[in-house]
């Protein structure tokens, strides 16, 4: 791969949709989807049959829009799907990859459809099969590789063709935690050291919180949320303490101080109000003489945007 390229431009969304629908007979997949989004590592969030692959075939071309509108890279979905795929590279969620072949066949011939010529193709991919950690391995039939490496061979052929962004649907499916763990280390690589946008999507909230700089959030096709992962996991209004022993005393210290808490066992919520409530637990905790083993502003989870009474459920999407 190349080194860091900074080709974000920033005046361009990387996407945008208006009102963009599909639906599948009764079945209503997306739903007036409307968003404008920026260059980076953008998350897709939603639940299986939330409507994140339909989304991913609409933006890429390949599947109409039943009304509504979009862009990727300011071309027109409905007009321009072939320029878009020129620039774009995708990972589809589920295995499509032939048993009988090695994965550099598999990307020097997709380097090649998109364009490349045949001693650049195989160079690109030999580059690309070591970034993504297959050069070793390159030569074998894929037949024989593992879930992990077959979902590499998917990401490399995504990058062969040095798009300007990546499409990855589901990428950690089928991993155990270690392949997790590396597949997540490269895409963070792809948007912090080659400058590629990532559009990501999952299910699993946890893993698009270490590594996204903006997340969608669809449920039953509708848009719930969009915005930084920053905003999203923000410190919330709870201080958590911790302490070793008399929990219930310090609560009781803090209450005269007009603080609202709550206890469980060693563990005492406190309601934020201010730096002075720092300043409140400590005079607690050294007047009761007793040990402070962490104390610490309780931060915002993804998962808290799928509860509450704004949050509508809806017919399942594709």
């Amino acid at each position: 791969m190349h080194g860091r390229q900074d080709r974000y431009d920033r005046r361009v969304p990387l996407l945008t949709t208006t009102s963009l629908t599909r639906t599948f007979g009764p079945v209503t997949a997306v739903s007036e989807l409307t968003l404008a989004i920026e260059p980076g590592v953008v998350g897709l969030i939603g639940a299986n049959g939330a409507g994140k692959s339909t989304l991913i075939k609409m933006l890429l071309g390949l599947l109409p829009a039943t009304s509504g509108s979009a862009t990727v890279l300011d071309l027109d979905v409905a007009t321009e799907g072939e320029a878009i795929r020129e620039r774009v590279g995708y990972m589809p969620e589920h295995d499509c990859l032939p048993p009988d072949v090695s994965a550099t066949e598999v990307v020097v011939h997709l380097a090649r459809m998109s364009g490349l010529p045949t001693t650049a193709a195989r160079e690109r991919a030999a580059d690309t099969l070591r970034h993504v950690g297959l050069y070793e391995e390159r030569y074998r039939p894929i037949g024989g590789y593992s879930t992990g490496m077959r979902q590499r061979v998917k990401l490399a052929q995504a990058l062969v063709h040095d798009p300007r962004l990546v499409l990855l649907d589901e990428p950690t499916n089928g991993l155990d935690p270690a392949g997790r763990d590396e597949m997540l280390g490269l895409i963070r690589r792809i948007g912090a050291e080659f400058g590629i946008s990532v559009l990501v999507s999952s299910h699993l909230l946890g893993e698009l919180e270490r590594v996204c700089d903006h997340v969608v959030v669809i449920d039953g096709g509708r848009l719930l949320r969009s915005t930084s992962t920053a905003d999203v996991t923000a410190a919330s209004g709870v201080l958590v303490v911790e302490v070793d022993d008399r929990a219930d005393d310090v609560a009781a210290l803090l209450a005269q101080s007009h603080l609202e808490a709550r206890v469980s066992r060693r563990t005492i919520e406190i309601t934020f109000a201010g730096d002075t409530t720092y300043d409140h637990v400590r005079d607690a905790v050294a007047g009761l003489g007793i040990g402070l083993v962490r104390m610490e502003r309780r931060r915002h989870q993804m998962a808290e945007m799928f509860t509450g009474p704004d949050v509508q459920r809806t017919g399942g999407g594709q």
